[in-house]
C-alpha cells in the first residue's frame, strides 16, 4: 500500500522552548565526550551499551522524539541495512538497539565534539575516496561481524528527503557476502504531527549540522518508526543481486515506489 505523503503545516515549540533544548543538548555532548574520554576504557561491552543506550534515549528525550519499534533483530544477524534520513537515525538505532556498530566516513572522525562521540560508540570508518583503505575496511568490517559484531550500514550511501530510498550501493555489502552472515534489512521513517513524513528531520543538501540542532528543538512531536523486516542470507549472494533485494524490502516496508537499483 502506498503511502501518501501529505506536506500539512505543523506546530511549533516557543522560541523560549527551543533555546533551552538547544543548551540541554550541548550540556549532553559535553557528558558524552568526558563518558568516552574518561569512563570508557575499564568498562566491558555490556556497560558501554548502556552509557550508549542512555546518551540516545536522553538526546532524543530533550528533542521530544518518540521512537516506535516494529519487529525485532533476529538471532544471528550480523548486518542491519537502513535507509538514511538524518544524522538522527543513529539516536533512533542506538536507543533501541545499542550494540550497533555504524560504518561512517572517515571524515567524521575529525568533526569537533561528534567526531569523539561517534568513535567512542564503536563505529568503523570509510574512506571511499581512497580505494586501497576502502577495500582494507571491508575487510575490517567482515572481521567485526565474523566475530559476532552487529554492524549497521545506511546502504544509500547519502541521506535523503524521507520521501524516496535511492539505489543501494553493494560496497559495503560485499562485507557481509564475504562474512556469510545474516543481513537484516530496517526500514526508518519520521513524522510530524499532521505530516506523515517530516519535513524538519532530513539532514540534506547545505544543511549545517547547527541548522539541522535548531530545526528539531523548534519542533512539536517527532515520531521516529524504526521497523525491522525479515533477514536474508548473505552467504551465497551477489552483492548487487543482494543490494536490489535490500532495497525492495525497505521501499516496500515505508510504501514507496520501487525504483530500479544502479548500484556501485
Amino acid at each position: 500500500m502506498t503511502v501518501h505523503h501529505t506536506r500539512l503545516p505543523v506546530p511549533r515549540v516557543p522560541l523560549t522552548v527551543a533555546a533551552w533544548r538547544l543548551l540541554r543538548l550541548g550540556w549532553l555532548i559535553g557528558q558524552g565526550m568526558f563518558i568516552v574520554r574518561r569512563r570508557f576504557a575499564p568498562l566491558d561491552e555490556g556497560d558501554r551499551h548502556a552509557h550508549v543506550q542512555r546518551w540516545a534515549q536522553r538526546v532524543l528525550g530533550v528533542l521530544g522524539v518518540e521512537v516506535s519499534l516494529h519487529g525485532q533483530l533476529c538471532p544471528g544477524t550480523r548486518m542491519l541495512v537502513a535507509n538514511h534520513v538524518s544524522w538522527l537515525d543513529v539516536m533512533a538505532v542506538h536507543s533501541v538497539c545499542p550494540q550497533a556498530r555504524f560504518v561512517a566516513k572517515a571524515d567524521v572522525r575529525q568533526w569537533p565534539a561528534i567526531g569523539s562521540l561517534v568513535a567512542g560508540a564503536g563505529s568503523l570508518f570509510v574512506d571511499r575516496h581512497k580505494p586501497r583503505l576502502a577495500r582494507r575496511s571491508v575487510d575490517q568490517i567482515s572481521t567485526v561481524m565474523r566475530a559476532g559484531g552487529l554492524v549497521a550500514v545506511f546502504a544509500e550511501g547519502t541521506t535523503t528527503n524521507g520521501r524516496q530510498v535511492r539505489p543501494f550501493r553493494t560496497g559495503l555489502l560485499k562485507a557481509a557476502v564475504a562474512a556469510g552472515c545474516q543481513v537484516q534489512p530496517l526500514a526508518l521513517r519520521y513524522g510530524e504531527g499532521p505530516q506523515a513524513v517530516s519535513d524538519s528531520v532530513p539532514y540534506i543538501d547545505d544543511d549545517s549540522l547547527l541548522q539541522s540542532l535548531w530545526r528539531l528543538c523548534r519542533c512539536n512531536g517527532v515520531q521516529a518508526s524504526l521497523n525491522l523486516l525479515a533477514p536474508r542470507q548473505a552467504g551465497c549472494s551477489v552483492p548487487r543481486v543482494l543490494a536490489g533485494q535490500l532495497h525492495r524490502d525497505v521501499t516496500a516496508a515505508l510504501g514507496l515506489p520501487v525504483a530500479s537499483c544502479d548500484i556501485g
